[in-house]
């Protein structure tokens, strides 16, 4: 081959990956004129999005394709006749919320917006949205559905309703690429910075060597179109977990299948406990992913990926600095449910060394505490 026919190569990859990287403005446009100002804060339940439903029913097939183990609604919706088929979900984690509210953003985006590149993605594919899988576990604010099931290592048994659920839409719906929407802790940072990871990636293994499978590579190819547009807006905040294999994970299972499952882990971003500025870049990331898999046809191109730094852990919420860094104290929120109300609460840490870490916020002591 040719060192002018590599160059020409090269450059066309180049060139189709930019052309499918949507514009920081428009996206800023987009989020500003269209997000959920009803949904704020972490503590997301069913009853906080029951009537948010029937406002997408001119547009979107709205419908109930189940219930929850304390028989609360589970609810799809569906848009467009494209041949390109994604599966997106969010709240199997009934403490994790932030992936809801960029969803319902995004839903009212394709709601209200002319845009040609919404439009497009509607045109090329058909969406399925399951914007929350775990409404029980939402109300109580646990990870857990209502059995203490953790959905996420639920693939294989399957004995929770909602992963029978999850389930069977996957099996009737065939998609080919999945969005497997989580939040991760504030203790996690970008290798080699001193950056939260706000949003962190994962194209799941297959199995336990690991290997780099099509469907995985296919995979990695949309995290590459997602990172490179979240660089140009928050460079440095990005993330990768690594890709050890989980013989019970939902993302590993639905990889192994054959359906391409992207994890999208929504962090902490400075001063956002929140998670609002998060909620806008993962609505960003979201909605990259799909204008990708709706323009793209070869997804083969994948080395970018392993170029974004893995997840790291230095972060403690709060650290108390002392003379002598021996008595050093860390410190982290609790959120929990008390009386009804969402309360967030400190609790101390018990860690050893303190040198190489770093508090989201710092309070230097001038004195030893006594």
């Amino acid at each position: 081959m040719s060192l002018a026919f590599k160059n020409y190569l090269f450059l066309k990859k180049y060139l189709t990956t930019l052309m499918n990287t949507l514009p920081i403005n428009f996206l800023e446009t987009v989020y500003a004129e269209q997000k959920e100002i009803s949904l704020h804060g972490k503590w997301i339940t069913f009853n906080d999005i029951r009537t948010l439903f029937s406002k997408y029913e001119s547009k979107f097939v709205v419908s109930q394709i189940g219930t929850s183990e304390e028989n609360r609604p589970i609810m799809q919706l569906k848009i467009g006749n494209g041949a390109k088929k994604i599966l997106l979900w969010s709240q199997m984690h009934g403490n994790e919320s932030t992936g809801t509210r960029a969803l319902f953003d995004l839903f009212n985006s394709m709601l209200n917006s002319s845009d040609d590149e919404l439009s497009g993605i509607i045109e090329k594919c058909t969406l399925v949205f399951i914007p929350m899988l775990n409404p029980d576990g939402a109300q109580a604010y646990t990870r857990v559905n209502a059995n203490s099931v953790d959905l996420n290592r639920d693939a294989v048994d399957r004995v929770a309703k909602e992963s029978i659920l999850l389930r069977s839409i996957l099996e009737n719906f065939n998609p080919q690429f999945c969005f497997n929407l989580h939040d991760q802790r504030t203790i996690f940072s970008v290798e080699g910075t001193k950056n939260p990871a706000t949003i962190s990636f994962l194209a799941p293994s297959e199995e336990i060597t690991r290997g780099l499978t099509k469907g995985r590579i296919e995979t990695m190819n949309v995290i590459v179109s997602m990172n490179k547009m979240l660089q140009n807006v928050i460079p440095n905040f990005v993330g990768r977990y690594t890709d050890e294999f989980y013989p019970t994970a939902t993302g590993d299972n639905f990889q192994k299948l054959g359906y391409n499952t992207v994890l999208i882990e929504s962090g902490h971003y400075p001063n956002d406990y929140d998670r609002e500025e998060s909620r806008k870049y993962t609505f960003f990331s979201i909605l990259q992913g799909i204008y990708h898999i709706a323009n793209t046809s070869n997804f083969d191109s994948y080395d970018e990926y392993f170029k974004i730094p893995n997840n790291d852990k230095i972060f403690f919420d709060i650290i108390h600095r002392y003379p002598d860094s021996k008595n050093d104290i860390a410190f982290q929120y609790e959120d929990r449910i008390i009386g009804g109300k969402f309360v967030s609460k400190l609790k101390k840490v018990d860690e050893n060394s303190l040198k190489s870490k770093t508090g989201h916020f710092e309070i230097v002591f001038e004195s030893n505490k006594s």
